[in-house]
């Protein structure tokens, strides 16, 4: 491990414990709580979403499911690993340089925080352009429906972000103890490989979010000129719907919690203004929200919680838009001049799915 010339260790150069732990910004409350919604929500949405993959028989929901269960064991173990660190810290108030002279410990949770930071991202963005071909693109997807390769999808996802997070290992950027001491990241400097390392990561992030909206957006598009064709009792889309709203939703909630952060360190790096360590702190814990929120739309949004909220309404009678004819004729009118090319292959490739998506539960 690098040292400096007065032989502090180089994770400890800019901040060097111990801290004042008076400060406000360094409350204990904030983690526990934190750690705590956030396991328990992970695990509620792991045990529905093996509940659902038993029972369901359809191969694009079935992909789905393996995804969102990726983003939910990589939430938890997040929550897990980086919860357990801090809620450590924040009891035993430890000397970083006594317990962890050689930074090895504080690389290891930079590491850890890169890549439980992206692969949140990393995993929307996959979702989007899988969603984005099974609604567009049917005929592509059709030889691509296996378990087996979306789990190695998922896998190729976790490679990927741990590869960037490993990057300061192979010198191209560096990790560094943050105030108030209970976390270790990225050294967030507009010098040298710290600006590359610290750009790689933003800009990863960022671009996700980006490919995230725009897929989901021409998906949302396609799929109501589909639920709002004409032929609309060959065409029911209820489990697209519920697919497409909860990924939605995912993407949402992943732009309002990690733009914070990521546009943070952009802008840090990019103008060479110093850091203030409150904003920094206020978007890691911004980012920590969508660990804890992710897990809630599966558990809220299915078909099976809306029935028990609304059991007065009739669900086995097709899509939403086909009991309502003038807001899907409005909708159909709307939308008709654009992705014309997508819903006529849309419509002709998902038909073999129709039947079975009554059957889920």
């Amino acid at each position: 491990m690098n040292v400096s010339v007065n032989d502090t260790p180089f994770c400890y150069t800019i901040n060097n414990p111990p801290f004042n732990y008076t400060h406000p910004i360094a409350s204990a409350y904030y983690p526990f709580i934190f750690m705590t919604l956030g396991l328990t929500s992970n695990l509620i949405a792991l045990v529905v979403l093996v509940k659902s993959f038993r029972t369901t028989q359809s191969r694009s929901r079935s992909s789905f499911l393996i995804f969102l269960g990726g983003l939910v064991v990589t939430d938890f173990m997040g929550l897990l690993v980086t919860g357990c660190i801090v809620g450590t810290f924040h009891v035993t108030h430890f000397n970083w340089r006594t317990l962890d002279p050689h930074c090895h410990f504080c690389n290891f949770m930079g590491m850890t925080m890169v890549f439980y930071g992206l692969c949140p991202l990393l995993l929307g963005a996959t979702m989007a352009v899988e969603r984005f071909i099974g609604i567009t693109m049917p005929f592509v997807r059709s030889f691509s429906k296996k378990r087996g390769r979306t789990i190695y999808i998922v896998l190729s996802v976790w490679t990927f972000a741990g590869s960037i997070a490993l990057l300061p290992v192979l010198g191209v950027g560096s990790f560094h103890l943050q105030k108030p001491g209970s976390w270790c990241f990225i050294n967030i400097s507009p010098e040298g490989t710290d600006m590359v390392f610290s750009l790689i990561f933003s800009l990863t992030g960022l671009t996700c979010i980006t490919v995230s909206f725009l897929l989901n957006t021409v998906s949302l598009v396609t799929l109501i000129r589909v639920c709002c064709g004409h032929d609309r009792k060959q065409r029911r889309r209820d489990y697209e719907i519920e697919m497409m709203v909860q990924l939605i939703l995912i993407m949402v909630i992943a732009s309002i919690c990690w733009c914070p952060l990521l546009i943070i360190i952009a802008q840090t790096v990019l103008s060479g203004a110093k850091l203030q360590a409150k904003n920094l702190l206020l978007g890691l814990r911004f980012a920590t929200g969508n660990q804890i929120l992710d897990p809630w739309v599966y558990i809220l949004f299915r078909r099976a919680v809306l029935k028990r909220l609304y059991p007065r309404f009739d669900w086995s009678r097709g899509s939403f838009m086909s009991r309502y004819p003038s807001i899907s004729d409005t909708v159909r009118r709307l939308t008709r001049s654009s992705l014309g090319n997508a819903l006529s292959s849309s419509e002709t490739g998902e038909v073999r799915e129709i039947t079975e998506t009554n059957q889920q539960p």
